[in-house]
């Protein structure tokens, strides 16, 4: 019987004889929580228990205060369709709260307290974000109230499907716990600034969570609040994502190895009147390769609506440009 090693002994009371136990681990330990408790008490307060009434059932999740008065944001999937929305916050104190404008293809919606609230966070910046940070997450999990966990950023730059459909791009990644009722709370860093919007885990999965970038809800949050909507604009197509045949790809020598194979064009939409067919091929839009039908969405930005850009599609043996102006969707 091979001999134990000699750490696999120590009761916990102390290293291992002749074990160099580091002189400040404690110091570490402290600096942690320290950061932790820091981060909390200052977001904390503005952490808001959402109760959800829809037509035939109830709901909940979490909200955050983002301005003094009473701008709270949460996700578009706990509020969509609420007939009445009330938010509970640490203190004790409830408000109703209206509900100002969502996306849900960014999983993104502002409600208005109907007074202010009693504190509010900063909104911080995911732009420089590194993986391996220190995250943590408030949120109100299966109703209970201010439950606070922690993690770090886990990856950058994920992608991930929204109920509508539509991916949602540059999605945090993190292993701090997320459990039903999280969903619209804030994902902070260690300076106590949001970096994100809980938004979904994988069912069954462990340490797999997800938090919509605050750079992505800033922008969306914009248009929110200034026209109660997120203007994207649309082709008029449906459209299905398929493997583009490699002698295509090299007798029009193109990178892409996927295409947007056209299934049907709306009658007098942007497609039709700029000559799109069932059955063609997009591998291009405004001098952008297409390599899919997410790809064209990405491209399908407010700057779009309105303005002359070439669509590039293959049709039997011909490569065709055309030009198109997209609608709003």
């Amino acid at each position: 019987m091979e001999p134990v090693p000699q750490f696999l002994l120590d009761d916990g009371g102390g290293a291992a004889p002749g074990a160099q136990r580091a002189p400040d681990d404690g110091r570490l330990l402290d600096a942690y929580s320290a950061a932790v408790v820091a981060a909390v008490e200052a977001v904390a307060p503005a952490v808001a228990h959402l109760e959800v009434d829809f037509k035939s059932r109830r709901g909940s999740g979490s909200g955050f205060a983002f301005t003094p008065d009473g701008l709270l944001l949460t996700n578009s999937h706990v509020v969509h369709g609420a007939r009445s929305i009330r938010a509970t916050f640490a203190d004790g104190s409830s408000r109703d709260a209206d509900l100002v404008g969502e996306d849900p293809d960014t999983d993104t919606a502002v409600v208005r307290l109907g007074g202010g609230a009693p504190a509010s966070v900063v909104l911080g910046s995911s732009r420089a974000l590194r993986v391996g940070q220190l995250a943590i997450a408030i949120g109100n999990p299966y109703g209970f109230q201010h439950t606070v966990t922690t993690g770090v950023v886990s990856a950058l730059g994920r992608s991930l499907r929204a109920q509508s459909g539509r991916l949602i791009d540059d999605v945090l990644q993190t292993d701090a716990a997320l459990n039903p009722g999280n969903s619209g709370g804030p994902l902070v860093d260690s300076r106590g600034e949001v970096i994100g919007v809980n938004t979904a885990i994988i069912p069954g999965a462990q340490g797999i969570c997800f938090a919509t970038a605050i750079d992505t809800v800033k922008a969306v949050v914009v248009q929110l609040l200034r026209d109660g909507k997120v203007r994207r604009g649309y082709l008029g197509i449906a459209g299905a994502t398929v493997p583009l045949a490699r002698r295509l790809a090299r007798h029009f020598e193109l990178a892409n190895e996927r295409a947007v194979r056209v299934e049907s064009v709306e009658a007098a939409g942007p497609a039709a009147r700029a000559g799109v067919a069932a059955g063609d091929l997009i591998v291009g839009y405004g001098g952008q390769q297409v390599n899919g039908i997410d790809d064209l969405h990405r491209l399908l930005t407010v700057e779009r609506i309105g303005a002359q850009s070439v669509l590039t599609v293959l049709r039997g043996a011909q490569k065709l440009e055309r030009g198109i102006v997209a609608r709003e969707r």
